[in-house]
């Protein structure tokens, strides 16, 4: 498949499945124009790639759709000067939208193999500005931080207290939770001193956030259970 289609592709891709669904950030519809998706899935998709749709890539683990990883971005509010650190590296894809608009990325996956995969296809794309660990997520990276930003890009019961911890003062993390009927919605947790506020955002569904067993080290909290001095939505 010629450069060309793949260009109309991704330019559709944003046109009707981001900016048509309402993220307006100018920044990261740019990015979601110039990082050519096709190339993170490992295997020739072709313009199946850039549907608004997650996408298999081994090893139980997903794409996430366009759509989620646009407005995940614009959620993250970046403006270029940030610290971002990425729980689910997966398929490197959202790593390198990140890459584009954030100062530095520091990104933990917990498969081996597509932590390799993913280091080797940012590289190629001289995505300069990111460091990739195959680690277990929930422990994060603390020798980068501390991080403006946390994403995470799987569903977790608990949220992981060294994630907060490694949040600087005003920073905050993002991502999917399952709440106590069992259903998952993205949250925002901002870090006030000792202190974390919940902002609860939308409805959504990803993988599960699973454990490392053998790298276990990190305790977590339940962001239901009196981790926040207070909550709003």
């Amino acid at each position: 498949m010629r450069w060309k289609q793949y260009k109309i592709a991704r330019e559709r891709m944003v046109r009707e499945h981001v900016y048509n669904r309402g993220v307006r950030d100018p920044r990261v519809l740019e990015a979601m124009l110039r990082v050519p998706r096709h190339v993170f899935i490992g295997r020739d998709a072709g313009v199946e790639a850039y549907a608004d749709h997650s996408y298999p890539i081994g090893f139980q683990q997903t794409m996430s759709q366009p759509y989620m990883v646009a407005y995940l971005t614009e959620e993250l509010r970046l403006s270029g000067e940030e610290k971002v650190l990425e729980i689910g590296t997966g398929s490197g894809y959202h790593t390198a939208i990140l890459s584009a608009l954030a100062q530095r990325v520091a990104t933990v996956e917990r498969v081996p193999q597509l932590a390799e995969r993913a280091k080797t296809v940012l590289r190629d794309l001289l995505f300069t500005n990111v460091d990739v660990k195959n680690d277990d997520g929930w422990n994060g990276w603390p020798e980068h931080g501390p991080y403006d930003r946390v994403l995470l890009t799987a569903a977790a019961q608990q949220v992981p207290r060294a994630l907060l911890a490694q949040l600087s003062d005003s920073g905050f993390l993002l991502g999917p939770v399952v709440r106590q009927d069992g259903k998952q919605e993205i949250v925002r947790l901002i870090r006030r001193g000792g202190k974390v506020e919940i902002e609860r955002l939308i409805e959504c569904s990803f993988v599960p956030m699973v454990r490392d067993e053998k790298r276990r080290s990190a305790p977590a909290s339940n962001p239901e259970a009196g981790l926040a001095g207070s909550s709003r939505s």
